[in-house]
């Protein structure tokens, strides 16, 4: 039994749904399918969950949202039409929107998980609804229906383990099976949204629920790129990618696949497939537990993220002072900030975070440091970005970091840190913003093609 999640893209407008419903007819295993909402029809488009975002804010507002809404709803009127369908689906939308308006209004949180979960809910219904008149046997299921039962906290939806017992229970249904993404519901009947791309986790958590043979995620790409195709003109495809690679390169930028989705995937050990709904012919690139390496593709990605900020810390004998790092951590906790990285020395430690986690509480935090810790040096450095170097058996093979260190002194870029983890899966360098495409650029032409930057813009 395959499970199959469609993206934005792939249900923007009825010929799409038409492309997807072709995939999933012609292949009996294809049991279970997860629906966005629809994405942008074209560059200039605004994506569905954009607009119920805006509708949120006028009802918060206490503005007019009545033109909001019909533009919402026209959005499926228009593919009723193309579809040649009847469109009693309109009034129910219409009238769904209004009771969660209604019923929510003065409480915020519920509010925009409600409205959001509506343009995946209301599009598996059109989908399902649409199979069916061809013939083939189609059940729709909410969320609630399907047992994706999740914890209560807003936007911020976790799956109950109890929950799988009931998924599993989807194998039993005749037919197939065509569930809205991106939301759960709690033990208190609300619905709570994923993190935003939350219908890849929706998707893995129904593969995990059925012990799915496959979970096959369709996109706009034909699978995941060694590097950004908007920094790099047609970078290698990635056949095959171990969960952990590819958790490491989601984690520095890589958009294709939710990286919470593999959790559910990992410790059963299901894999996933990345492919094209335009070119569903296409092998796509295949997410495993472990994958063949060699010499020759031991650096399976390389990717780069930016805005990032690093706390310096600097105390003679650091390294002496039992419990200093916890004092410093605990701050951290205290202003509820999380950190991606910490490199350190015997008199120093770095502390990596995302921008977005020390805004507003820069000052406090520098602060609270410096009265709890009585350090000699302190300071703080914004527009980073962090640079990763991913693969499998990177410690097995010599000479992999001084290729990566070679290929930025050739580009005359400065690495501020330097970190590598226990896993030896991934090296990470700090540096600047400004160098972000650039370092991408010279280590992808180095390590991929034996080719220093300067050279390349020479030859060119």
């Amino acid at each position: 039994m395959k499970v199959a999640k469609f993206g934005g893209s792939s249900v923007s407008n009825a010929s799409q749904i038409k492309k997807v419903l072709d995939i999933v007819n012609e292949d009996p295993e294809r049991k279970i399918i997860i629906v966005s909402a629809p994405g942008k029809r074209h560059k200039d488009d605004i994506k569905t969950t954009d607009l119920l975002i805006r509708l949120y804010e006028k009802v918060l507002n206490n503005l007019n949202y009545q033109d909001k809404k019909k533009e919402i709803i026209q959005r499926y009127a228009d593919i009723l039409e193309e579809l040649n369908m009847e469109k009693t689906l309109l009034t129910t939308i219409d009238e769904t929107l209004e009771t969660i308006i209604e019923t929510l209004k003065e409480q915020p949180p519920r509010l925009y998980d409600a409205l959001l979960s509506c343009g995946e809910n209301f599009n598996a219904q059109l989908i399902a609804s649409y199979n069916n008149s061809k013939g083939y046997k189609t059940t729709y299921l909410s969320p609630k229906d399907a047992g994706i039962l999740v914890t209560d906290l807003p936007q911020q939806a976790q799956i109950l383990e109890e929950a799988y017992d009931e998924i599993y229970k989807l194998r039993d249904i005749e037919g197939k099976i065509i569930i809205p993404g991106f939301f759960g519901v709690s033990k208190h009947d609300f619905i709570v949204t994923f993190p935003r791309g939350g219908s890849d986790i929706t998707g893995a958590i129904i593969a995990r629920g059925v012990k799915a043979s496959l979970y096959e995620n369709f996109t706009d790409v034909s699978g995941i790129y060694r590097a950004n195709p908007n920094v790099i003109k047609n970078p290698e495809l990635i056949e095959e990618i171990t969960y952990r690679e590819m958790r490491e390169l989601s984690y520095a930028g890589f958009s294709v696949f939710h990286d919470e989705a593999l959790q559910p995937l990992y410790k059963h050990r299901i894999p996933v497939v990345i492919k094209n709904t335009n070119r569903p012919q296409d092998k796509g690139t295949f997410i495993r537990h472990e994958r063949d390496i060699n010499n020759k593709n031991v650096i399976i990605g390389i990717s780069c993220d930016k805005d990032f900020t690093v706390i310096n810390i600097k105390k003679y004998l650091m390294n002496r002072q039992v419990g200093f790092t916890r004092k410093v951590l605990g701050i951290l906790e205290d202003y509820n900030i999380s950190f991606d990285h910490m490199p350190s020395g015997i008199d120093s430690i770095s502390i990596i975070m995302r921008t977005s986690q020390i805004k507003n509480k820069e000052k406090d935090v520098l602060n609270a440091i410096r009265k709890k810790c009585d350090v000699d040096e302190l300071s703080i450095e914004h527009n980073l970005a962090i640079l990763m170097i991913v693969g499998e058996g990177m410690n097995k093979v010599v000479g992999t970091a001084n290729k990566i260190t070679h290929a930025l002194a050739e580009s005359n870029i400065n690495i501020k840190m330097l970190n590598q983890g226990s896993s030896e899966i991934s090296m990470m360098f700090g540096i600047s913003v400004e160098d972000a495409d650039k370092a991408v650029l010279s280590t992808y032409e180095y390590c991929y093609h034996g080719i220093c930057l300067k050279n390349l813009c020479k030859s060119k």
